[in-house]
């Protein structure tokens, strides 16, 4: 695993084939990095299901209101929900959506971003600018690659457990 260097600023995914570390950007993203840490601590991430995913393009998940695979899921559904709380206004940065970094989903509208986001897997340029990027897999790429793809998947891939490292007993 990677050396943590923030451990509360540090996600860790589980997958069904191994841990996924996520360095969190509060520096460039502070909304949405406290989002994400704000789902994650209530558990609202986990089983939540990979709902669209693009080959050669990222991976989407986060939907906390209709992914989650232990309540009551139907995957036509997923992807159309977010938390409870309010939308986040949009952060753009100069970042770049390189291979591995975390983007912010959303509707057509700027600043409707929730609880949904996406992983990259591969750099996706045309998207800078246009959506928040707020982290980045510092570990376990490989286990992002080997998310089943489809959208939605037939039988699709989960965050299994998501926490965030400041909270896990060493």
């Amino acid at each position: 695993m990677a050396d943590i260097k923030d451990p509360e600023n540090t996600i860790l995914m589980e997958l069904k084939d191994g841990t996924v570390v996520i360095e969190l950007l509060p520096d460039v993203a502070p909304g949405h990095c406290e989002r994400m840490k704000e789902l994650v601590r209530s558990g609202q991430y986990d089983n939540v299901a990979f709902h669209r995913v693009i080959d050669g393009f990222m991976a989407q998940t986060g939907d906390v209101a209709n992914g989650n695979m232990e309540k009551d899921f139907n995957i036509r559904m997923a992807g159309t929900g977010g938390s409870d709380l309010p939308d986040l206004k949009a952060e753009f940065s100069k970042l770049p959506h390189d291979r591995g970094t975390l983007g912010a989903a959303r509707s057509q509208m700027p600043d409707s971003a929730n609880s949904q986001f996406f992983i990259n897997f591969k750099d996706n340029h045309f998207l800078n600018g246009q959506y928040t990027v707020y982290g980045r897999v510092v570990s376990g790429m490989e286990h992002v690659d080997a998310i089943v793809k489809g959208e939605p998947p037939m039988y699709p891939d989960r965050m299994v457990s998501v926490k965030v490292a400041a909270d896990v007993d060493a």
